[in-house]
């Protein structure tokens, strides 16, 4: 019964963890290559290049991205979901992103929303990477847990 019990807390896990997953357009990181960004390329995916990890579709700009992807997934997953970096930090809020603005930091893929006079990027490193790092895995464990991010302030 325990074995059975914890598949089934697994399984839940796994459907919720790919229910919050930023999925714009059908795909995480809205068809860009996730890949790609490890390379300092923005580059949209093409639909002849995609597969499904925990849920989720991506796509990719060549096969041999795709394949790199399939041999590590994690490594390439966006981190908080794909959502903006910067809203989860100071906010704990899921905001869209513009798939062009990312960064890359200790190997792992950070998205923003940039727009018009809007670029959060660049707020995220003028307020210390390090610090909103701290905040916005702080922020994403407790809305991974379902918490209310204006209560638990």
């Amino acid at each position: 019964m325990k074995k059975i019990t914890l598949i089934l807390a697994l399984v839940v896990s796994a459907t919720l963890f790919a229910q919050d997953i930023h999925t714009k357009k059908g795909y995480a990181a809205e068809g860009y290559d996730v890949v790609a960004y490890f390379s300092d390329q923005a580059l949209e995916g093409d639909k002849m290049n995609t597969t499904t990890h925990g849920g989720v579709k991506y796509k990719f700009a060549t096969e041999k991205n795709l394949k790199t992807f399939m041999a590590n997934p994690e490594k390439y997953t966006p981190q908080y979901g794909g959502y903006c970096a910067y809203q989860i930090a100071r906010k704990g809020k899921r905001v869209q992103i513009d798939p062009e603005s990312y960064q890359i930091k200790d190997g792992k893929l950070y998205l923003f929303y940039d727009f018009l006079f809007i670029d959060t990027l660049k707020k995220w490193n003028d307020e210390g990477p390090e610090m909103m790092q701290k905040k916005a895995d702080k922020n994403w464990k407790k809305m991974q847990m379902g918490m209310n991010m204006d209560e638990s302030k």
